[in-house]
């Protein structure tokens, strides 16, 4: 006996069409699918770029640049509608000419900035007081409407970070940070903390071996997780001169900003990606990487991963793969 609809006779489960229901009475029934356990998980996905960008940085850098963001973008190679870095995070940089304001309202939970020369008022901070940051400071700011003006002489250049590619790919908006409580408001970190915080670690621990010196930023709001933010984690680090770090991997992407550099450059899945002021690095998640200073200054280096998500499922996967090769 025919069921009243055969299916086609293929050569393996994989080859079998997307199923649909065969009798619908309503618009639900419609909008279902069947798959099964072998066409369910072939599904083939670009693989994200690792790389360095270099011309965004350049473009906020030019004498006659207005104010605005240069992104660096890989939504054409991510094959995503939305702008991208990688799959769960975009980086772009800021310029603002003295005198003029950009708006910093972004779909993500939130959003990570070092300032890389001048400085910047933000404003509509959710009742809070308007905050000047400066050269070499990093804030975290909340989801919500901001403003960010430049009342110097000179224009203000900063690197920044946020979810918006992970909130985007699920079709959602953030929460407002005034409605989350104080301990959910604008993070500030001084230029001068985070240095004397990378000195405490290097007068302590005078050799920390190949896995570099870092200083990792969190909030009041996240302290026990050690994260800035729910999703994002940031710290900075740094190399020694004449100091490599051995190859290693995470399940996390990772976004690096060289903030410090003389004749430094990282391998990246056997990609070797030669540093310059700042460029932004993209390592993606699991590929084997390594950091390399052979020249006779310490290097610093920024790093946005979105491994907050995976501290919270357990799934880190951090492992040093043995020593680096030259």
């Amino acid at each position: 006996m025919s069921s009243g609809s055969e299916s086609p006779c293929v050569a393996s489960m994989a080859a079998l069409p997307v199923g649909r229901a065969t009798r619908p009475l309503s618009a639900a029934e419609r909008r279902a699918r069947y798959f099964n356990s072998a066409n369910a998980f072939n599904i083939s996905l670009p693989e994200v770029p690792a790389g360095i960008f270099s011309e965004p940085i350049a473009a906020a850098l030019r004498d006659e640049a207005a104010t605005g963001y240069v992104e660096c973008d890989q939504s054409a190679a991510l094959a995503t509608p939305y702008p991208a870095t990688t799959p769960f995070m975009l980086a772009r940089y800021a310029r603002i000419n003295a005198g003029e304001t950009l708006a910093a309202n972004f779909a993500a939970s939130g959003s990570i900035w070092y300032v890389m020369r001048g400085s910047m008022q933000v404003v509509n901070l959710d009742g809070e007081a308007d905050q000047r940051v400066d050269t070499g400071d990093v804030l975290y700011l909340p989801a919500g409407a901001h403003t960010v003006t430049n009342t110097g002489e000179a224009a203000c250049v900063a690197w920044l970070v946020t979810d918006e590619p992970m909130l985007a790919h699920h079709g959602l908006r953030a929460v407002a940070a005034a409605s989350l409580g104080p301990d959910a408001g604008a993070v500030l970190f001084r230029a001068q903390d985070i240095a004397d915080q990378i000195e405490t670690i290097y007068r302590t621990v005078p050799d920390a071996g190949t896995s570099g010196m870092a200083v990792v930023f969190s909030a009041q709001a996240h302290e026990d997780s050690r994260n800035l933010m729910p999703n994002l984690t940031l710290s900075l680090n740094t190399l020694p001169a004449h100091c490599h770090q051995s190859p290693h991997r995470h399940n996390s992407a990772a976004l690096t900003l060289v903030v410090a550099a003389d004749r430094c450059y990282s391998r990246v899945s056997e990609q070797q990606c030669h540093w310059t002021a700042g460029a932004t690095l993209v390592t993606p998640a699991g590929a084997a990487h390594s950091h390399h200073n052979d020249g006779d200054t310490r290097a610093a280096f920024l790093i946005v991963q979105d491994g907050g998500l995976y501290y919270q499922a357990r799934t880190m996967g951090f492992e040093f793969l043995g020593k680096h090769t030259d």
